[in-house]
């Protein structure tokens, strides 16, 4: 009997409580999910996502010449704006990590506040990209013109919404951090977005180089 309720006092710490492990954490219905697998699942679902975009840069490459007697990229692309567009994504990847830093460092106003810009710049990078797709649709220029413009507001438009989806996860998890902190919880979904964000900078720099500059260039 003794045995057992030292064993028992052990398991749930001199307050009473339950032991945090930080390589844990409980979902909604009180699940233990290891860090590792959080991990894992993120990872193939990057994975994923780099199978979508190579398929739409696949289906660009192909019908991207098929102009169907309409516009070409030499007639649409606006390069200044879209490298002023690509300036935006660019600085939000430069400031979540300024983010990242303060968050491993421990300051959580300082984090909250580059995460503040880094959404900011997405915002912009997002009404930029509506702009420029609201200009081409007044010029006529619209997805069933031809093959190539039905490929290139797929490709653009689907980072697009991978962008906007991010600034909302950002979004909540800024109001996460706020509620709770930076526990452990929180820094590893910190890092998830990341991963995440960081990933569309990439997919973003393919994009440009391979639609826009090749395109004009051609």
């Amino acid at each position: 009997m003794a045995s057992h309720s030292i064993a028992a006092m052990n398991a749930v710490g001199p307050t009473g409580a339950n032991p945090v492990d930080s390589s844990a954490f409980y979902d909604a219905k009180g699940e233990h999910h290891p860090e590792g697998s959080t991990m894992l699942g993120f990872w193939l679902y990057l994975m994923s996502d780099c199978l979508i975009f190579a398929a739409l840069f696949a289906t660009y490459a192909v019908v991207g010449r098929n102009y169907a007697a309409g516009p070409s990229p030499k007639d649409l692309f606006d390069l200044p704006l879209v490298a002023l567009n690509t300036s935006m994504l660019l600085f939000s990847s430069i400031t979540y990590g300024f983010a990242m830093l303060e968050m491993e460092r421990g300051y959580l106003a300082r984090c909250q506040l580059w995460l503040a810009v880094t959404g900011l710049f997405g915002i912009a990078f997002v009404g930029l990209e509506l702009y420029e797709f609201q200009h081409l649709i007044h010029e006529g220029a619209t997805p069933q013109r031809s093959a190539f413009l039905s490929a290139f507001f797929t490709l653009v438009g689907t980072h697009g919404l991978h962008v906007t989806l991010g600034i909302v996860w950002l979004v909540t998890l800024m109001v996460q951090v706020h509620r709770r902190g930076l526990v452990p919880e929180n820094k590893r979904r910190l890092l998830c977005l990341s991963m995440f964000w960081h990933f569309l900078d990439v997919i973003w720099i393919g994009v440009f180089t391979f639609v826009y500059l090749m395109g004009v260039l051609q």
